[in-house]
């Protein structure tokens, strides 16, 4: 059966283009297909195998498909900080930091800016939000926080969701000045979290294996900050440290091999998020943006 494609808004072609899935066909057969979905819980959600395949990855032999991958996926090594020989294996490249310069920051004290390059979807006011990704799902603050009396702290805010593709740069960083607590784990599974799973299973999001990290704000209250492991995530890396003032754009950490995202949420009446950010996210479409620009500005 033919399968509609996965679309975006591109914020800096001002298009809406198809993603080339990475693996499309192996994910579309494990979440789509009743077969896969005995591979999927026997096997491909259990950390064992993203631990396997990060293995895999850090091998000296996995080098040999960095050069096809940036040939594939039209990347820009020019941005890459050393260059691509330097590379000892597939995972170095995939967590790469870039020259100073090439994801420059907004300056604007009023803006708030995305963490991550990737594809962003936002919700303003998660009160309102009865058809998240499916007709009828909500999206569940408290599972996700793991925390009950937390939750209610965000029912009625906003949140952007950054999903990072294997074909993005793949450090987070903060998105906006404060205090940095330290990252609380929540155990759970590595489902995929492309579109193609989270269509079929939406709580995804707040079923995976995640970090949570409080930073205490003068201006946006208390923004909570989350890592979502995924399928093939050989691990979520912290290079920031716990009870430090940050600054917007300061590095957090970094995923290893593996698609993942980004949870950002804020209290209510804190954030006006971007308009093309509003306008496509109320369609169910995501927006392609980098790291450093304008997720939005304090109200």
């Amino acid at each position: 059966m033919s399968r509609p494609p996965i679309q975006f808004f591109n914020r800096v072609t001002r298009q809406v283009e198809t993603e080339s899935v990475y693996g499309e066909k192996p994910l579309r057969f494990i979440y789509e297909n009743p077969l896969g979905a005995v591979a999927l819980h026997a096997l491909v959600k259990k950390a064992a195998f993203s631990r396997w395949y990060g293995r895999r990855m850090d091998s000296a032999a996995s080098a040999a498909q960095i050069q096809p991958f940036i040939e594939t996926y039209g990347l820009d090594p020019e941005e890459f900080r050393e260059p691509v020989s330097e590379f000892r294996s597939f995972n170095e490249f995939f967590y790469r930091r870039l020259k100073p310069g090439a994801r420059p920051v907004d300056a604007d004290p009023a803006v708030i800016t995305l963490p991550a390059d990737g594809r962003h979807l936002v919700i303003p006011d998660l009160s309102q939000c009865r058809d998240f990704m499916v007709k009828g799902v909500r999206f569940d603050i408290a599972a996700l926080l793991g925390d009950t009396g937390q939750a209610t702290r965000y029912e009625k805010g906003a949140m952007l969701v950054s999903r990072l593709c294997p074909t993005d740069y793949h450090r987070f960083h903060f998105p906006c000045d404060g205090l940095s607590g330290t990252p609380r784990l929540i155990n759970g599974p590595l489902y995929s979290v492309s579109p193609i799973a989270l269509l079929r299973r939406p709580g995804i999001l707040w079923e995976n294996k995640r970090y949570i990290t409080r930073i205490r704000t003068d201006r946006l209250g208390e923004v909570a900050f989350l890592e979502v492991g995924a399928t093939c995530v050989g691990s979520v890396v912290h290079t920031s440290r716990p009870g430090q003032v940050v600054r917007k754009g300061d590095e957090k950490g970094y995923f290893r091999f593996g698609g993942s995202c980004v949870i950002t949420l804020f209290e209510a009446g804190r954030i006006r998020f971007a308009d093309d950010l509003l306008e496509h996210s109320a369609e169910g479409r995501e927006v392609y943006a980098r790291m450093g620009e304008c997720a939005g500005q304090l109200c």
